[in-house]
């Protein structure tokens, strides 16, 4: 099993001063680079404190200065907040300047708050079309001249500038609904999929839907399969409700921009309390600990045993969920120390 890292640039309320964020985010990008972590994820969220990333390139091009092994990928270019020109030239900038290090991810955006902001009228159960009509797009920018009349774009005949370093780019999809697993498998794309705090049922579903997939396409490639969790690791029991109380915090947060209730202010969602919550036994910490990836370094690795069973090719650690920025480095630490060797081959041919 390989190991992925996914941080946003994150603020709960305005106490942290943003440059420390920011400080923080690489260093912990450093540390996985330096610690046997595969892939880097950027995210793309606009307007919202919780998730600082407003262009996932200009991220990833920060940190391909400051790394020298990692492997830098967007998770995930909104495509309908986007031109396929313009993503296809952004994209393989970060390809060039990081040395052909780029991991493509594209998605459909999360919530319909954003939408109202970034593509008013479009209702986020419907994004999935951009998606997939922008994929076939920018690939085709990256191999040279290519005109496009589509139902979302069209445009006379472009190319990307400049053209990736890499033949054969990675792409990624994040995938939650059948009909996305069936789209990554016939269009040769790795699968990033996330069971939110749902217990291991959820992540069976997502691994049966890709294997319905590859068995509905004989002769596609079966992709890589990326499965992401919220990840701390402690190095005593004692510190167990840490992580939960973090959790729950944002998780309350989170909530509100699921639901699109609409109560932002100056970036930061406001908490729904627990007892208004109808899914609220989502968010019991017996609950927490069991479903994510929290834990104990022993803990945590037969955790992730679990998930290496069930055929998980590669683990997401969630860095990011409103824990202390002390917290979160001492959790990698662990992680990188105690857990990766856990899963190194023991193939050394």
């Amino acid at each position: 099993m390989k190991f992925q890292l996914a941080i946003n640039l994150e603020r709960i309320d305005d106490s942290l001063d943003m440059k420390e964020v920011a400080r923080h985010t690489l260093e912990m990008v450093q540390m996985a680079d330096q610690g046997g972590f595969s892939i880097a994820w950027a995210a793309e969220h606009h307007a919202l404190e919780m998730t600082i990333a407003p262009n996932p390139f200009s991220i990833l091009a920060w940190w391909a200065g400051h790394t020298d092994r990692i492997r830098l990928g967007t998770a995930c270019v909104a495509a309908a907040y986007w031109h396929p020109i313009k993503v296809a030239g952004e994209a393989a900038f970060v390809d060039l300047i990081s040395g052909g290090r780029l991991e493509f991810g594209i998605g459909s955006g999360a919530y319909q708050r954003e939408f109202d902001r970034m593509h008013p009228g479009l209702k986020q159960s419907d994004a999935w079309r951009y998606m997939q009509e922008m994929l076939p797009v920018v690939r085709a920018l990256w191999k040279g001249d290519y005109a496009h009349g589509g139902e979302n774009w069209s445009f006379p005949t472009a190319t990307s500038c400049p053209k990736p370093l890499q033949a054969d780019v990675p792409v990624w999809v994040a995938a939650r609904a059948p009909i996305t697993y069936d789209y990554a498998v016939k269009n040769g794309c790795n699968i990033m999929s996330w069971p939110l705090t749902r217990d291991m049922s959820e992540a069976e579903t997502y691994m049966d839907r890709m294997n319905e997939a590859v068995a509905n396409n004989p002769g596609c490639k079966r992709p890589t399969m990326a499965m992401m969790r919220h990840t701390a690791v402690y190095g005593k029991q004692d510190d167990r409700m840490v992580p939960i109380r973090a959790a729950q915090r944002q998780l309350s947060q989170f909530e509100n921009l699921f639901k699109n209730m609409g109560d932002v202010e100056n970036g930061f969602p406001k908490s729904i309390p627990f007892d208004q919550l109808g899914n609220r036994a989502e968010y019991d910490p017996e609950m927490l600990q069991r479903n994510l990836m929290f834990g104990t370094p022993d803990e945590v690795i037969a955790k992730l045993k679990t998930y290496e069973a069930l055929g998980v090719d590669e683990f997401i650690y969630y860095a990011s969920l409103g824990l202390g920025l002390a917290e979160q480095k001492r959790s990698l630490e662990l992680f990188c120390k105690e857990v990766i060797p856990a899963f190194a081959s023991k193939d050394k041919s």
